[in-house]
């Protein structure tokens, strides 16, 4: 309620700017613990999470507030992306808010104060309760971009509970070329040999992009489990463009929100299909009610991450899908969210 009496005044903001109050703000609220393990929990790559709610990366790209989203009832959230070296990104603007649309088309470039500013973040909640993961990437001027990832895997490791190697962002050029299956089979060699010289475990999950081929998902899949990987991020944003009403329709980037529901849930389905269920993944993509989480769950989720509908719902959306997946669970005589996992 508090947010839809302000949300007039945020939008009078440019979107970036916007999205800045949203973090100064989550960040002047109150310590709270995060979401106490329930009937939700579901046990994913070896970790416990409490409720398959999370926020998903791009939202606090340098660490910022963690916490604060756990308090908001999340049962995970996922920090970054996070480069090497501090970054602008791409020129402003570079985030556009389609009302009409329920979208959000952002062309950001992994702009982030860099790997040495967030980990002294992280480091400094070490010992507090609660699922705090990584995303990795590269600087968009890298002479070598495995590199770069090898050493945000060895930097990030030990503070974080899960780190997500994304090679999907459509605004670093060049950068989905990673997921062709050779350079992918030497990026994720060069990540697991950089986290366990590290002397971390911290499970590895990779985020895939929507705009993939049959032959590139078959191939994927099967390193991710020839790799032994935590999960799958089924999906980042699209570079597709389907039928929009906003003025902005026309910016390029990543398109996500209501457009990207269809095609992320048909893009689960494919992943689903393709591992045969031997790896998890999370569901990201048009997310926006329980009933959405829930038909991603019953498509093959582990877990579910939210984004571009936080811009229009507000930061109090996460505990209500997690409520409404409780009731949804019950009703359709599931004892559990892993019981509910493909089901479809």
């Amino acid at each position: 309620m508090f947010f839809r009496l302000i949300r007039p005044a945020v939008f009078a903001l440019d979107s970036e700017t916007g999205h800045r109050l949203a973090l100064r703000t989550l960040g002047a609220l109150p310590a709270r613990s995060p979401a106490p393990a329930g009937p939700l929990a579901v046990d994913v790559a070896g970790l416990t999470f409490p409720n398959p709610v999370g926020v998903a990366a791009g939202f606090d790209k340098d660490a910022e507030v963690p916490d604060a989203l756990l308090g908001l009832g999340f049962g995970f959230a996922e920090v970054g992306s996070i480069t090497p070296l501090p970054q602008a990104g791409n020129p402003r603007p570079r985030l556009f808010r389609l009302v009409e649309d329920a979208a959000v088309i952002n062309r950001m470039g992994f702009n982030n104060g860099g790997a040495e500013a967030a980990l002294a973040r992280l480091r400094a909640r070490a010992g507090r309760p609660g699922i705090v993961a990584v995303n990795i990437g590269a600087n968009k001027d890298s002479p070598d971009r495995i590199a770069d990832y090898a050493v945000m895997a060895r930097m990030m490791a030990p503070v974080a509970s899960y780190l997500c190697v994304n090679i999907s962002s459509p605004n670093t050029p060049g950068l989905r070329a990673l997921q062709d299956e050779g350079a992918l089979t030497g990026l994720l060699d060069a990540v697991i040999a950089a986290r366990d010289a590290a002397g971390s475990a911290a499970p590895i999950f990779l985020k895939v992009a929507p705009d993939l081929e049959p032959a590139d998902i078959d191939a994927i899949a099967r390193i991710a489990i020839d790799r032994r990987l935590g999960a799958l991020v089924v999906s980042n944003t699209t570079i597709s463009r389907p039928a929009l009403r906003s003025h902005h329709a026309g910016e390029t980037g990543g398109l996500s929100g209501a457009p990207l529901r269809a095609l992320a849930t048909q893009r689960l389905r494919d992943f689903r299909k393709a591992t045969g269920g031997a790896i998890p993944l999370v569901g990201v993509g048009g997310i926006a009610t329980a009933e959405h989480a829930w038909e991603r769950i019953r498509a093959g989720a582990s877990l579910v991450q939210l984004y571009s509908a936080m811009v229009y719902e507000g930061p109090g959306l996460g505990v209500r899908i997690a409520r409404g997946l409780e009731a949804l669970m019950r009703r359709d005589g599931f004892a559990s969210i892993a019981e509910a996992v493909g089901s479809e």
